[in-house]
C-alpha cells in the first residue's frame, strides 16, 4: 500500500492550513491511502546556514523529518501564503531535509521520484494561490512530480465550521478533486 504524508507549512497552533491538511488526510485515507499527518512544529530547526551545518552537522529534527519523507511515496502540503510566497518556516524545513545526511547518500533522496499535492487556505480572495507558484517550482526543481490539481481556499477565516470542516460544497469538491488525483498518481507510481 502506498503511504502519503500530510502537513501544513505553518507553525501557528490554530492554523487554517493545518485544518485543511487534516481534512485532506482524512479524504486520502477514505480513498485508500495509508496516511500520516504531522505537525512541522514538532520538528523545529534553526534557520538553515551552511556554516552552522559544517560546524554542528544536520539537526536531529531534520534527520527525523527527512526519514518520514523517505518512507512515504508522496506528500501533501497545505501552504500559507506570506507575501506571495511560501512561509519561511516551510522553506527552512524543506531546505534542511534537502541536505545530504549521510556519506554517499542519493541526491535529494527525500524528494526525487515522490509525488506532491499542494493546497492553501488564506483570508484573501485568491486563497493563497500566488504562494503555491514558487512552492511548485521549488519542488519540481528538486525532482518532485507535483500533481496538476491544487486547492486554494479563499476567505478561509470563515471557511471552516465548529468541527473544523469546510462549509462550502464547491471548496470541498475542489479539495476532493485534488486528493483524488494525488491518490491516483501516488497509487500508480508505487506499483
Amino acid at each position: 500500500m502506498f503511504k502519503l504524508l500530510f502537513f501544513a507549512g505553518s507553525a501557528r497552533k490554530d492554523s487554517i492550513n493545518k485544518k485543511l491538511a487534516k481534512i485532506a488526510a482524512d479524504m486520502a485515507q477514505k480513498a485508500g491511502a495509508q496516511v500520516t499527518y504531522i505537525d512541522l512544529k514538532d520538528f523545529e530547526m534553526p534557520l538553515y546556514d551552511g556554516d552552522l551545518e559544517a560546524q554542528n552537522g544536520i539537526p536531529e529534527n531534520a534527520k527525523k523529518l527527512k526519514q518520514l519523507f523517505v518512507e512515504h511515496d508522496g506528500f501533501f502540503i497545505a501552504s500559507p501564503e506570506y507575501n506571495s510566497s511560501m512561509s519561511a518556516f516551510l522553506k527552512n524545513s524543506l531546505e534542511w531535509i534537502s541536505r545530504p545526511h549521510e556519506q554517499n547518500e542519493a541526491h535529494l533522496i527525500a524528494f526525487k521520484g515522490k509525488v506532491a499535492a499542494l493546497s492553501s487556505a488564506s483570508p484573501g480572495e485568491l486563497g493563497g494561490l500566488r504562494g503555491l507558484v514558487p512552492l511548485r517550482m521549488m519542488l519540481g526543481n528538486m525532482g518532485v512530480i507535483v500533481s496538476p490539481s491544487q486547492t486554494a481556499i479563499s476567505s478561509a477565516l470563515q471557511a471552516f465550521d465548529d468541527n473544523e470542516q469546510l462549509k462550502d460544497e464547491n471548496q470541498i469538491a475542489m479539495l476532493k478533486a485534488t486528493i483524488d488525483e494525488f491518490v491516483k498518481i501516488a497509487s500508480r507510481m508505487s506499483e
